[in-house]
């Protein structure tokens, strides 16, 4: 990763132009063309280092509820886990941690009976039944940007 691409990230996450053509404009402020702006994307993507590009709303203030899950899996059964969990659009983040509750996600839904039926559909389909539900009391909200 370059100069280049460390300013693409930058602008990608502090500064992304709502214009018809965004990739352009990142291109200008970086002194490159639009096309090998969105090359230079498309390979941070392939390589991981972009996950997604997207807006980020306030779930609670559309009428959404979301929860923080902890999960106890056997190392055996983590890949399977994590593919049933993933399969659903509305888990925004899935971590492995180095803890007892070794798989952490979140996930939103349009209700809390939705959400209560997404965490039992996990349990049933993967047998694991030790899934903390920590649905947050008082929000924080931080800058989850990086400076590249």
């Amino acid at each position: 990763m370059d100069e280049i691409d460390k300013k693409i990230l930058n602008i990608l996450q502090k500064e992304f132009p709502l214009e018809e053509q965004p990739y352009l404009i990142v291109g200008e402020r970086c002194g490159i063309s639009e096309d090998e702006t969105i090359r230079r994307v498309q390979k941070m993507k392939d390589e991981g280092i972009i996950r997604r590009i997207g807006a980020v709303f306030e779930g609670a203030k559309l009428g959404r509820v979301s929860t923080l899950c902890a999960a106890r899996v056997p190392e055996e059964k983590i890949d399977s886990f994590v593919e049933v969990v993933n399969i659903n659009k509305n888990v925004t983040h899935n971590y492995r941690r180095d803890h007892e509750y070794n798989i952490w996600f979140t996930v939103s839904a349009a209700s809390a009976e939705e959400l209560e039926r997404f965490i039992q559909e996990v349990k049933e389909k993967t047998g694991i039944n030790d899934i903390l539900d920590m649905r947050a009391v008082r929000t924080f909200k931080i800058n989850a940007s990086f400076d590249m």
